[in-house]
């Protein structure tokens, strides 16, 4: 005959004036941090008390009750309690839901405490996100959601978020088949099929990071940081029925644009209208693009113009915010660094300076009706507007019986027109184009250095336009080699800075910080300079030494000459090897860092141009063999792809961009390039 299950009983339940009752010694929550009695309190104060204090009789010497009650398990809720009886909003006779344990039971008070705590189980994220959804379909509000829970609203915001994830994917969450941050990152987008088929493809990889998930989202979309967006601005492009992507659970920099076409019709719009405005100028041509390639102007005159006056009014606002300027920092000669405000207040006169300073420019009528503009973005979403500029066929012939102008060469001029020294988009074997390439670290293709180098020239000129001392030295050493090395020509001085054109170039060079130091630097001069040779004689021997230092590392940056070039022939192979160990000292002694001037390896520019073994390589160096083992099974193009994302921000350089003498911020010192062959650059 089986034997009757024993039956458990429960403890009693009663109601326990609040003044019987005393905290226990033997409650095993001693630490105080953290423990929020006042939010506790203000949620009983709303609410009532949802769970019961679990008590015990205190007792006398002789083991009698003395008709109060210790509270083991149940202390913040004891104090929260105490609180409200304080702030009179609770009566010290109020009674309390109470569990109590018999005297002299087997189990210790610190038994009840400890289990209490540590029995009880945190809510699923999930289960969180309904009852949100489930109050919010009910009629409360976000606010008054996160005001009931003691929450910031962007807590609430960011659990309802998951309404936008598919179900599919909320019940494999649910079954422990992906993590809260790879759930999360689905939130990014609220389209569930893409959802579900990213998650089908990621699903068989080893890679499964939350990055990867939202970059697969956000791959046709465009970043609220571009240069597009500034432009239109982000208004104008949700007014036409744009929508944007945010990210409530990481900083996205104001989110992704999620219509890329329409955003490029209202830049192209703004452009249009623009290009009214610059044509109603009276110009004969004005065209418009989102960027022109470097070196467009090359082959245009350019017609001058002289800037516009400054008013009475506007000279007595410039002299008096050069007054107040030079008051302050007289003021605060002595100190280490300027109060908030005041630096603030610096910076502000400093705009107002520049923007007085920078004039308009007027043109001669007769002029520009044979002349024309270019409009573009700039780098930083501005408008650029490029007047002045005349086509080879609207040049007015020189008369016949006008002074003799010398034949020109090349090697015998200074340009100056930063930015119209290169042709072409640098668009040639680009990414796709090449056949795919078995693994090994092969020679780089010729084009692809010349594009590195290409970048690392133009890199290279702008610190040695910044550096007057290092130029002047640079140009002495080559008048040096040519007198003492060289037969010397018939003149009494051969001396000539040859601008050296840029014509391979990747796409992203035009854009570049470099680029567009350089372009400012020479906009600057050219705005200084007189307009005829025996004033510009006298304008240049009345410079002070620090002006006609930095105009001569100017002039002398547009002949540095760090290019890689194809060569035929033990000649043409040793000057080549010459020529970039120059570059390489000059590099040097500037400390030239293309990842600081803005360089990073892209798909477009390296990554898709070189075999999957220096892809490895790279992300090895930068970020380690567990960030490259966990890409080395992927296709080329999709192995490219995850290594542009893991190199992002990593500062790393291939080796015919690295400079001697520097560090590449990882794990070794760069090596010196030596050049192996007129074909490839190895590092030693």
């Amino acid at each position: 005959m089986a034997s009757a299950i024993q039956k458990i009983a429960l403890n009693a339940s009663r109601d326990i004036p609040f003044n019987k009752l005393v905290l226990s010694q033997s409650n095993v929550r001693r630490v105080k941090a953290g423990l929020s009695i006042e939010e506790l309190a203000r949620d009983i104060e709303r609410r009532g008390l949802l769970q019961s204090l679990n008590v015990r009789p205190v007792l006398n010497d002789d083991g009698t009750e003395t008709g109060s009650y210790e509270v083991p398990a149940g202390g913040r809720r004891f104090r929260a309690l105490e609180l409200l009886v304080k702030q009179k909003k609770l009566a010290k006779t109020a009674p309390v839901p109470c569990v109590v344990r018999e005297a002299g039971s087997a189990i210790l008070a610190e038994d009840d405490s400890l289990a209490e705590n540590v029995q009880r189980v945190a809510l699923h994220p999930l289960d969180q996100f309904r009852a949100f959804r489930d109050m919010l379909e009910k009629g409360m509000s976000e606010d008054e959601i996160a005001a009931a829970f003691f929450v910031v609203p962007t807590v609430v915001k960011q659990r309802l978020r998951l309404m936008t994830v598919s179900d599919k994917l909320l019940e494999i969450y649910e079954q422990d088949g992906m993590k809260l941050d790879q759930l999360m990152a689905f939130s990014i987008s609220d389209d569930h099929a893409r959802q579900e088929q990213v998650w089908e493809i990621i699903a068989q990889s080893h890679n499964r990071e939350p990055y990867l998930i939202r970059r697969m989202l956000t791959e046709k979309t465009v970043r609220a940081s571009d240069r597009r967006v500034r432009f239109v601005g982000l208004d104008a492009y949700l007014a036409a029925g744009g929508h944007v992507m945010r990210d409530l659970f990481e900083a996205d920099d104001g989110g992704w644009l999620q219509d890329p076409t329409l955003l490029d019709r209202l830049v192209m719009d703004k452009l249009a209208g623009a290009a009214d405005d610059i044509r109603a100028e009276g110009w004969k041509w004005v065209e418009t693009a989102l960027s022109f390639p470097w070196g467009h102007t090359r082959g245009f005159a350019r017609i001058e113009g002289s800037p516009v006056v400054l008013s009475e009014e506007e000279a007595a606002r410039l002299t008096a915010l050069h007054s107040e300027q030079e008051a302050i920092e007289a003021e605060y000669a002595q100190a280490d660094e300027f109060p908030d405000d005041v630096d603030t207040r610096l910076g502000e006169i400093e705009q107002a300076i520049e923007a007085l300073e920078e004039r308009p420019v007027s043109f001669d009528p007769a002029e520009v009706v044979r002349a024309g503009a270019f409009i573009s973005l700039d780098t930083d979403g501005t408008l650029l507007v490029e007047r002045g500029f005349v086509r080879p066929e609207d040049v007015p012939a020189e008369p016949e019986d006008g002074p003799d102008t010398p034949e020109g060469d090349d090697d015998a001029v200074v340009h100056h027109g930063a930015g119209d020294d290169v042709e072409g988009t640098g668009t040639e074997g680009a990414p796709g184009t090449e056949p795919e390439e078995e693994d090994g670290l092969k020679p780089l293709p010729d084009r692809l250095l010349t594009e590195l180098t290409a970048w690392r020239t133009l890199a290279l000129r702008d610190a040695f336009a910044g550096n007057p001392h290092i130029a002047l030295t640079e140009l002495l050493h080559t008048l040096v080699r040519d007198l003492y090395w060289q037969v010397s020509g018939a003149d009494c001085l051969e001396a000539y800075v040859r601008e050296i054109p840029l014509r391979v170039h990747s796409p992203d060079m035009p854009g570049s910080v470099p680029a567009h130091e350089l372009r400012q630097r020479n906009e600057g001069w050219k705005h200084d300079l007189p307009d005829d040779e025996d004033a510009l004689w006298q304008w240049l021997d009345g410079l002070d030494d620090t002006s006609r230092l930095a105009l001569l590392a100017h002039c002398l940056s547009f002949g540095v000459n760090a290019l890689h070039e194809s060569s035929h022939g033990p000649s043409l192979a040793r000057s080549v090897r010459e020529r970039l160990a120059r570059a390489g000292r000059l590099a040097t002694v500037l400390q030239l860092n293309p990842a600081e001037a803005g360089w990073q390896p892209t798909v477009e520019n390296y990554l898709g141009r070189v075999t999957k073994a220096r892809i490895l390589e790279a992300v090895r160096e930068a970020r380690g063999d567990e960030a490259a083992a966990r890409i080395a099974h992927l296709k080329k193009m999709d192995m490219a792809s995850e290594a542009e994302q893991l190199l992002d921000g990593s500062g790393w350089l291939p080796e015919a961009l690295r400079t001697a003498g520097l560090t590449d911020g990882h794990q070794k010192q760069v090596a010196v390039i030596p050049i192996e062959t007129a074909t490839n650059i190895a590092a030693e």
